[in-house]
C-alpha cells in the first residue's frame, strides 16, 4: 500500500464537525512533522480549509494506521466523526488528490480556489521537510491534471465562488448594494475576494480590521478602505452593513451580545454576517436577533447547489481527463517500483567490474593510456551485456502483476540488499526509466556516449 488519504469535506460533515478537526495556519508545519513521526508515515502532508481537513500519506511498506493518527493528534475517540470520515488508498487516493486540485470535489464546481489552497498547503509540506519523493510527484502530477482540466473544459468558466454568491445574498437583503459599507475581520484571501464583488457591486466604503495591524492597512490601501485596531472591533463595527469574518480564532468573536448592542447602535438597521471561517466566528444563536442575518460555509453551500447542474457536462468531460491521468500516473508508480532494483543490480556489477580492473593493474602493471581506456570500454560492454536481460525484464514486468516476483527473483540471483535506498534523485529515475541498454555496443538507446568513445578516434572517423 502506497497512498492513504483520510478526511472530512462539506459533503460528508457539517461545519460543527469539520471546525473541531481544522487546522489553523499557524499550527499547520507542526502538524505535518507530527504526521510523518507516526509510524508506517514515510511522507505527509495536510489540506486544511473552510470546506474540507485531509490528511494525506505515503506509507513505508504498507503498514501505518491514519486512524490512529487522528486519535492521537486530537486526543479524542474517532467513533464521534465516524459517520463523516472517509478514507481513500492506492487509485482512489490519488484520484481524490487529482479531483480536489481540479475542483471538482468543491462546493462550487470550477471555482479556482481550491487549487491555490493545495498548493500553499503543499508548500508547508515542503517547507516543514514532511513531503519529498513519491508524495511530491503525486502533488506536482495533480497541479498539471488541474491545470489540463482548466484548459481542455469550461468547466471554470464564469465560475459561481463563495464571493459572488455572498452577493447574491447581499442584494436580497438590502435591495441593492449601493452605499453599503463592508467590514473586514481578517485579512485573508477569501475575505479579499468578496470586498471586491461587493464593492463591484456598489459598495461604498470598508474597514478591515485584522490581529496583525499591518496585513489590516494593506488590504485596507488595495480598496482606499480604513484599517481598524483589532482591539477596536466591537466599537467600530456598528459602521458596517455586511460584516465578513474569515479569522483563525478557536471561539466565536461575535456573541448574541454583541449582536443585541450592534442592533441598538444601529437602530435595527439590517446587519448581514458572511461567515467564512472555519471553526466559526459568528455564533448561530446571531441569527435569532431580529435584523441580523448570519450565513456560514454551509448556508453558502446551499445557495449554490443550483449552479452545479450547469456543469455537469464539462464537469463529465474533466471527470474523464481525470481517470486518464490516474492510470498514467499508477503506471508510472509501478514502473518506479523496479528502479531501486535496477539502481542496486548497476551499483553491484560496476564494484564488480571496478575490482576487477583493480586486480588485472597488479597482474599487468602501469598500462598507457590507450590500454586503459581499452580496458575500460571492454569491461562496460560485458557489463552492458549482462545487464541488458534483466533490466528489460525488469521494465515488462514493472506493467504487469508479476513485478513483485520479477524484482525478488533478480535481487536473489544477484545478491543484492533488501534495503536498497529508493530516494535517490528525479534525473537518475528518469534516465532509468527513458534509457534502454544495447547489449551489442554498449550504448544507450537515447543517443548517451558510452565508453567505447573514448578509444582515440582514427584519422577521419566521426565521433
Amino acid at each position: 500500500m502506497r497512498f492513504q488519504l483520510i478526511g472530512v469535506n462539506h459533503t460528508t460533515a457539517p461545519v460543527e464537525v469539520r471546525e473541531r478537526l481544522a487546522i489553523s495556519e499557524s499550527r499547520l508545519a507542526e502538524a505535518c512533522k507530527r504526521l510523518v513521526e507516526h509510524p508506517g508515515v514515510a511522507e505527509g502532508m495536510i489540506v486544511s480549509t473552510c470546506n474540507r481537513v485531509e490528511f494525506i500519506a505515503h506509507m513505508q511498506n504498507g503498514s501505518g494506521d491514519l486512524r490512529e493518527f487522528l486519535r492521537e493528534y486530537f486526543a479524542t475517540d474517532l467513533r464521534q466523526f465516524e459517520n463523516h470520515l472517509y478514507e481513500f488508498r492506492e487509485d482512489e487516493a490519488i484520484r481524490h488528490v487529482f479531483r480536489v486540485a481540479s475542483s471538482l470535489d468543491s462546493m462550487v464546481i470550477g471555482e479556482p480556489q481550491i487549487l491555490g489552497q493545495v498548493k500553499d498547503a503543499y508548500a508547508t509540506a515542503r517547507a516543514a521537510g514532511t513531503l519529498r519523493a513519491q508524495l511530491d510527484q503525486l502533488l506536482t502530477r495533480a497541479f498539471a491534471v488541474a491545470k489540463r482540466v482548466r484548459t481542455e473544459t469550461a468547466v471554470g468558466s464564469s465560475s459561481v465562488s463563495i464571493a459572488s454568491v455572498a452577493v447574491e445574498l447581499a442584494k436580497k437583503i438590502f435591495g441593492n448594494l449601493n452605499g453599503k459599507s463592508v467590514y473586514l475581520v481578517g485579512a485573508g484571501k477569501m475575505s479579499e475576494l468578496a470586498a471586491r464583488h461587493l464593492l463591484a457591486h456598489g459598495a461604498a466604503s470598508i474597514f478591515v480590521a485584522n490581529r496583525t495591524y499591518d496585513r489590516a492597512i494593506r488590504l485596507a490601501h488595495k480598496f482606499s478602505g480604513q484599517a481598524v485596531e483589532f482591539s477596536r472591533l466591537y466599537e467600530t463595527c456598528d459602521r458596517a452593513d455586511i460584516v465578513i469574518t474569515s479569522t483563525g480564532s478557536p471561539q466565536f468573536i461575535f456573541r448574541p451580545e454583541h449582536g443585541e448592542k450592534l442592533m441598538s447602535l444601529r437602530k435595527n438597521k439590517p446587519m448581514f454576517f458572511i461567515d467564512i471561517a472555519v471553526p466559526r466566528d459568528v455564533d448561530p444563536q446571531m441569527n435569532k436577533i431580529d435584523g441580523i442575518f448570519v450565513y456560514d460555509i454551509d448556508d453558502l453551500q446551499q445557495a449554490v447547489s443550483s449552479h452545479v447542474a450547469d456543469r455537469r457536462k464539462e464537469a463529465e468531460k474533466a471527470e474523464a481527463i481525470v481517470n486518464s491521468e490516474v492510470a498514467k500516473f499508477q503506471a508510472r508508480l509501478q514502473t518506479l517500483d523496479v528502479v531501486p532494483t535496477i539502481v542496486g543490480l548497476q551499483d553491484h556489477l560496476e564494484t564488480i567490474r571496478q575490482a576487477e580492473i583493480d586486480r588485472a593493474r597488479g597482474r599487468l602493471g602501469a598500462m598507457t593510456p590507450d590500454q586503459e581506456m581499452a580496458v575500460e570500454a571492454l569491461t562496460r560492454g560485458i557489463v552492458n551485456k549482462i545487464m541488458h536481460a534483466p533490466i528489460s525484464t525488469l521494465k515488462m514486468a514493472a506493467r504487469e502483476s508479476e513485478s513483485t516476483t520479477v524484482i525478488d527473483l533478480v535481487r536473489r540471483l544477484f545478491n543484492l540488499q533488501d534495503n536498497m535506498r529508493d530516494d535517490f534523485g528525479d534525473n537518475r529515475t528518469e534516465d532509468l526509466l527513458n534509457t534502454e541498454v544495447d547489449e551489442n555496443d554498449g550504448r544507450s538507446r537515447n543517443g548517451a556516449k558510452s565508453a567505447r568513445h573514448h578509444y582515440p578516434e582514427k584519422p577521419g572517423e566521426p565521433d
